[in-house]
């Protein structure tokens, strides 16, 4: 087996002693934050350039470079009337708010906002704007681009080079659609797969993100020495400064509680891998350090990213980040520029108030003007080292509209590649890999013929949901690549999802795992698969009992808990998620029709995996450190190792059994569908409309983590959260078993509630209008209602395709916070049994 001793050895010393550090300890400054060597150097003619640019500029102007609202809360006027510095495309934002919008259409929005912003006509100044995207594994935003392994898969390829060439596509084919600037690369080190951005980790280990950082960096913006920032090339971002992935229990935009000598040797060192490769911006992190936001530290930002470390380019907030400062809100926060943010990201209709809010803040003393003029004269840096004011504009440039560069083929090998070098092997008894020639294969399992499930969260929609194989024209499937293998090799392939063959296989392939999440949304409690519903477990053991070897191939952003999975199995590989390439599997897993093997699987873990659900937190370099697969573990064909059955007897902890039907968004496998009489839709954007009914997203605590829904009264207008297959939901069925529900609501508007819904009649459905107070409309509401009820009501809980239904049939408006099933003792709130003799 190739377990790398050498990984540990690459961690720095500090790094083996972080665990015991005292966090209030102070520490010698000079001896944490060393000055970068940045090959990127100041020249003399162009400071001169924007001493003049800045010496010409109003406040009104200089302002409106700080300012970097989204596309869908401004229009090309805006852009003419204020002449914003930059503006962006959020995750599922597109031009026209049509998320099958063309190259062309990104061409001719860029183009307009170009034009727009040079015309001096309005606002009197002639400064080019700039684009920023969330490229994070390809062009992600595009239909049709290429689409790479999420970074934890290519951390399992340990191949720096490879980092490069997927990077440079990545630019080219972000540049075909007239794209400045790129929000990549995320150089978090995650410590704690409980963490939802755990997939956007390249490793554990600080020196893989170090190396890896400078690679993606120099093949976005090519190299310092050489072509550097030339017309085939974008600007790149190291984000997000600093410790994202090391808050305490994986939260979200939590709180990173280290000492500043482990904050810089774990979590600094793709900014020294990055910035020593020429990165020109930095994203400001939403987390807290020891208890401060990043976003307000003058002492982070300033102090010692521009000042200790020497970055001379410009630090962008995240999503309305400013606006979680103490004393801040998102459309007034001098505390930020103070602090040392450069941009401020403002989505919404916030950005018109914050910029008036920052004008007027200059002219009291509140920021002086010299903190003004060296944010824009950082701005101004970027904007000149990128030749922006001597390029023609993004319509004209050399790579725009070349169409056939999206998804190009050459592209794909490229991403296919990345998928054969990122696959793990954690067990492969009696050798059933690879599947030899002339065998009949089976294949099944959920996400066996599921390109959007592959290929997880940040693809087209900012969750990766919503997604069906036609939106990725030119990518292919695990199952299409298996298929097409096998016949080639002379077998024979049977796709059947549940696993209902039709002649019994020789070998199944059972491709499952998590389904998309972004951010906060892939935040979870605990690290076992499928806790409490495991039903991918019963198909694995299903076909084990039929005398069937059992091949599972994992899809995930994080190691999990899975040992019955792995019991159940005869081999299991880790394929994280590996994007639109899905073919790039069945290179390494099927041999050809000599059965000789066409690729060797090499991929080592680029984290620990866990032995029990509770080790969410699991590092090579931590004392007690006992997992079931080293960090750097993976099996070769030649090794012959046995893994023998694995204990299941696991204490979970002393969480309640619960299953999220929403939490800051529909969660698997639960879909969100807005409907009336006559039809129903599934709400794929965050702004989506059928007659009647409307639904869109706000941000309630964090970004975008709530529902809206308005319904016109024309008819029974719902929204609804199905599940493709009936789930059986009879372990809620208890004393304590409740569906609750966080809701704003008029109390005086009829509301009904109801469940399993088929085309003429639900099996339950009742006006909960009396359960409301007043103050419903405008505080949340938690209303719990009792399963074992429902079930007495007619609900069969033991097949249930539809769990929540919210209705009316009049002008109102209702919000959705949470909604889940859960069995718990901890209820403060009411337990309502509702019964059909209540109707």
């Amino acid at each position: 087996m190739r377990q790398k001793k050498w990984l540990l050895a690459a961690l720095p010393a500090a790094i083996l002693s972080a665990c015991t550090a005292d966090t209030t300890a102070p520490m010698s400054e000079d001896s944490v934050w060393p000055q970068l060597d940045i090959p990127v150097a100041q020249k003399p003619a162009m400071e001169q350039r924007i001493d003049t640019l800045l010496a010409e500029m109003t406040l009104e102007q200089k302002v409106a470079q700080m300012i970097q609202p989204e596309i869908r809360d401004i229009t090309v006027e805006d852009m003419r009337r204020y002449g914003f510095g930059s503006y962006l495309n959020g995750g599922g934002a597109f031009p026209n708010n049509d998320k099958y919008a063309t190259p062309q259409d990104w061409i001719a929005l860029a183009e307009s906002m170009y034009q727009a912003s040079v015309d001096d006509s309005v606002d009197g100044i002639d400064i080019p704007t700039m684009w920023g995207t969330d490229a994070v594994h390809g062009h992600n935003n595009v239909l049709g681009a290429t689409i790479f392994p999420h970074n934890i898969g290519l951390g399992a390829a340990r191949n720096p080079a490879l980092i490069e060439a997927i990077a440079e596509v990545t630019a080219t084919e972000v540049m075909v659609t007239g794209i400045d600037w790129v929000f990549a690369p995320t150089v978090a080190v995650a410590r704690d797969v409980r963490w939802g951005r755990t997939y956007e980790s390249y490793s554990e280990d600080p020196a893989v993100v170090r190396d890896y950082a400078a690679s993606i960096v120099r093949g976005l913006q090519g190299h310092v020495d050489g072509d550097f920032l030339s017309e085939k090339n974008v600007i790149s971002t190291v984000k997000h400064f600093i410790g994202d992935g090391g808050t305490t229990d994986g939260i979200d935009q939590g709180n990173t509680e280290v000492d500043e000598q482990t904050l810089f040797d774990i979590h600094a060192q793709g900014y020294v891998g990055g910035l020593e490769a020429g990165a020109q911006t930095v994203m400001a992190s939403f987390n807290r350090w020891n208890g401060d936001k990043i976003h307000g530290s003058k002492y982070l930002l300033t102090d010692v990213l521009k000042e200790k470390m020497g970055f001379d380019g410009f630090v962008v907030g995240d999503w309305n980040g400013h606006g979680q400062i103490e004393g801040c809100t998102n459309d007034n926060c001098p505390q930020a520029a103070n602090a040392g943010l450069d941009v401020y990201m403002v989505p919404t209709q916030a950005w018109k108030p914050l910029y008036e809010n920052l004008i007027a803040q200059v002219k009291d003393g509140t920021i002086a003007e010299s903190r003004i003029d060296d944010a824009v004269r950082r701005i101004l840096r970027v904007k000149m080292r990128a030749g922006l004011f001597d390029k023609p504009s993004p319509a004209n440039r050399p790579l725009s509209g070349k169409t056939e560069l999206i998804g190009a083929e050459e592209h794909r090998a490229i991403a296919r590649q990345a998928v054969r070098e990122s696959l793990v092997l954690l067990k492969n008894n009696n050798n059933v890999l690879p599947i030899k020639p002339n065998q009949r294969v089976l294949v099944a399992g959920p996400a066996a013929d599921n390109i959007g499930q592959q290929s997880g969260g940040w693809t087209i929609s900012w969750q990766g949901t919503g997604n069906s194989n036609e939106d990725f024209p030119g990518g292919t499937s695990i199952y299409d690549g298996i298929a097409d293998a096998v016949k080639q090799a002379g077998g024979e392939t049977e796709l059947a999802v549940n696993g209902e063959y039709q002649e019994k296989p020789d070998v199944a392939v059972v491709v499952y795992g998590e389904t998309p999440y972004a951010e906060g949304n892939g935040d979870i409690d605990n690290v076992d698969y499928q806790r409490g519903n495991a039903v991918d477990l019963e198909l694995l053991k299903r076909l084990k009992e039929k005398g069937i070897p059992v091949v599972s191939v994992f899809i995930s952003g994080r190691p999990m808990y899975v040992n019955p999975e792995l019991n159940a199995s005869d081999a299991f590989v880790a394929a994280w998620l590996p994007g639109s390439e899905g073919a790039g599997v069945a290179d390494v897993l099927v041999t050809d029709a000599e059965g000789q093997t066409r690729f060797p699987i090499s991929g080592q873990l680029p984290f620990s995996w866990p032995k029990t659900p509770t080790q969410g937190r699991l590092n090579a370099d931590e004392a007690n450190y006992d997992p079931l697969f080293k960090l750097g573990y993976g099996l070769s064909f030649d090794d012959n190792v046995t893994l023998d059955t694995l204990n299941t007897d696991f204490a979970t902890g002393d969480q309640p059994l619960e299953m999220a039907i929403f939490e800051r968004s529909p969660q698997a496998p639960w879909r969100l569908m807005i409907g009336n009489s006559a039809k129903r839709i599934e709400v794929t954007s965050s702004i989506q409309s059928l007659n009647g009914v409307k639904a869109e997203t706000f941000d309630d605590q964090v970004q975008e983590d709530a529902r809206r829904f308005m319904f016109e009264g024309e008819g029974a207008n719902y929204f609804s959260f199905v599940s493709p297959f009936p789930r059986d939901l009879r372990a809620y069925s208890v004393e304590d078993g409740v569906l609750s529900v966080t809701v704003k609501a008029s109390p005086d508007k009829p509301l009904t509630l109801s469940l399993n819904c088929g085309p003429d009649a639900c099996e339950f459905s009742q006006n909960i209008e009396a359960y409301l107070n007043e103050d419903s409309a405008q505080q949340w509401t938690t209303l719990n209602f009792s399963v074992q009820c429902l079930e007495q009501a007619g609900v069969d809980t033991a097949s249930t395709g539809e769990v929540l239904r919210l209705g009316s049939s009049a002008d109102s408006h209702v919000s959705i916070r949470d909604a889940r099933l859960q069995v718990t003792k901890a209820i403060n709130d009411e337990v309502l049994c509702l019964s059909e003799d209540d109707n």
